[in-house]
């Protein structure tokens, strides 16, 4: 069997599989948020935290327990690193650096998972597992809880009440989290997967030296990992680990985890809306810029352009033999179309135009199908925005879901969009402006400057991947570089629940002949080119001079 194929092959059991997961998992979470039942261990929780479940939340209300449980969270995972030395089960790792601490802390409570340091080299079992796994499922409820929210308020009127975010992050993570990590862990260890609690071991080599191996819960956290759309690897390598991603299955296993919540997700808002075929509309705009970004990074991969790639079959350099480059560029694009950031490959290593579709899948702002959650309520302000500029052609009042679109709806959802690029673009100016940015650059040219402009591109839009090459581990990209992920994560929040709000609060409006049908796919045709025309407008200048500099050059 050629590589095309069975690359072919794998994206098509991809897409089998997540279409057999698509409803029940949908219809699933959309019982979860409308229910009106707690369970007893939910219960626990509530009176642990002393919170009212059943009380409903305006938008105000909403944001400042979002921004008073992430604060919390990190300054618990900070003060978690910074203790590690003293800690049981810390396998001789000394305490991490403030600089470090803050940046990791922020990474994965922002649901980034951007790791500036070696994983089996600095991280002990209760920073990995107390620590790190635990912000893997809540990081990921939070985004969940907001997406919901924003919903809410599409279906609900007369009201400014989008919930509770207590028990929108209790349901997230104990009935559909943790449910779902829990045989996905079952999976991982039966393909492989290590899952232990042993410490630090030497392991002889043919050529008469050891290496030393740590052993870890690894399958737990792999699985959240993916699932929560975090990304952080357990191990340096990440999922190019053979702990952590032993084999084609396992591979094409994770990339299912990584896009099924996401994807799911859209059959859940079409049903909280009361409308499956808009849920229908959006799915289908993810999925043909999902399905788009795949063909074309497997075709640049796959085109032979030497006799080195003639013998080896497609650019295989800095990617994995028992994947291959099908599998690695499907769970490339998989990565980085969400927040997930995992990697199983180099992305500095894919040729210059894979690089740039890398990038350019996290510039789109991750909506196809995006993080979990986040991916679903940044589509729903790309419709609306679509949806008023299709208001502005015909010349009436844009409405989307019997909502209409005023000034201050389409002014939260302009400052939603202008956001991350604005954090992209200027802290990698800055970067390469000062001198002593510049020096972490492995390479110099057009790549260098990706290494940088990747380096932010991720962090601000909550990804987590690295280009590779780029020495991030200085106090400023640990200080700059953590910055953005917490003003990438928490900023946008704030204009998507003032949004629900907005939206909450209005009388729906009577369809009419002249009302746009948003699940059509004419609509559908629109969103998509709304979509990669303002990524396009906004980053082409800085595309240009990094990867389609070095794709043309090459």
């Amino acid at each position: 069997m050629s590589p095309v194929t069975a690359g072919v092959l794998q994206l098509l059991a991809l897409i089998a599989a997540l279409a057999l997961a698509y409803r029940p998992l949908g219809d699933y979470m959309a019982r979860v948020y409308s229910s009106e039942k707690h369970y007893r261990p939910e219960k626990w929780i509530y009176k642990a935290i002393g919170a009212n479940p059943s009380a409903e939340m305006r938008w105000p209300a909403y944001l400042r327990a979002v921004l008073a449980f992430s604060a919390v969270s990190v300054l618990f995972l900070y003060l978690l690193q910074r203790l590690q030395g003293s800690l049981p089960g810390s396998l001789g790792f000394v305490s991490i650096d403030p600089d470090q601490a803050f940046n990791t802390a922020a990474s994965f409570v922002a649901n980034t998972n951007w790791q500036s340091y070696y994983g089996e080299q600095a991280m002990g079992h209760v920073v990995q597992t107390g620590g790190l796994a635990v912000q893997n499922f809540v990081s990921a409820a939070v985004g969940m809880a907001v997406a919901v929210a924003l919903v809410r308020g599409f279906s609900r009127s007369r009201t400014g009440e989008l919930g509770n975010f207590w028990a929108d992050l209790v349901r997230g993570t104990v009935r559909i989290l943790l449910p779902v990590a829990v045989i996905g862990a079952i999976v991982l260890v039966a393909c492989g997967v290590i899952q232990n609690f042993a410490g630090i071991h030497e392991v002889g080599q043919f050529t008469g030296g050891t290496q030393q191996w740590n052993g870890g819960a690894v399958a737990s956290q792999e699985v959240i990992k993916e699932l929560g759309t975090n990304g952080g690897g357990y191990f340096n390598a990440n999922s190019a680990h053979p702990f952590e991603n032993p084999t084609p299955f396992s591979n094409l296993f994770e990339i299912f985890l990584i896009l099924v919540i996401p994807f799911a997700m859209t059959r859940t808002f079409g049903k909280m809306v009361g409308s499956v075929k808009q849920g229908y509309a959006i799915l289908a705009t993810m999925g043909i810029i999902w399905l788009g970004f795949t063909a074309l990074m497997m075709w640049t991969e796959f085109a032979h352009a030497g006799p080195a790639f003639d013998v080896a079959g497609g650019a295989m350099e800095g990617k994995e033999t028992r994947f291959g480059i099908g599998g690695s560029s499907i769970f490339a694009v998989a990565t980085t179309l969400t927040s997930t950031g995992a990697v199983n490959s180099f992305h500095s290593s894919y040729t210059g135009f894979g690089g740039g579709i890398t990038m350019l899948g996290m510039q789109l702002g991750e909506i196809a199908p995006g993080g979990v959650g986040s991916g679903l309520y940044g589509m729903l302000i790309m419709a609306i925005i679509a949806v008023f500029i299709a208001g502005l052609m015909v010349g009436r009042t844009p409405e989307y879901l019997g909502k209409k679109i005023g000034t201050r709806e389409i002014k939260l959802a302009a400052c939603y969009i202008l956001i991350t690029p604005a954090l992209v673009l200027c802290f990698t100016a800055a970067a390469m402006a000062l001198p002593t940015p510049a020096n972490s650059m492995t390479n110099s040219g057009a790549h260098g400057f990706s290494e940088i402009l990747y380096a932010y591109t991720s962090g601000a839009n909550n990804n987590g991947s690295a280009f590779a090459g780029l020495n991030a581990d200085t106090q400023w990209f640990n200080s700059t570089i953590g910055i953005a992920m917490l003003l990438g994560r928490f900023l946008p929040m704030v204009f998507v629940l003032a949004l629900a709000g907005s939206l909450a609060e209005q009388k729906p409006v009577p369809e009419t002949a002249g009302t746009l049908r948003t699940d059509k796919p004419l609509y559908a045709g629109l969103l998509v080119g709304t979509i990669l025309i303002i990524a396009g407008l906004t980053y082409f200048p800085a595309l240009a001079l990094g990867p389609l500099a070095e794709g043309l050059a090459a």
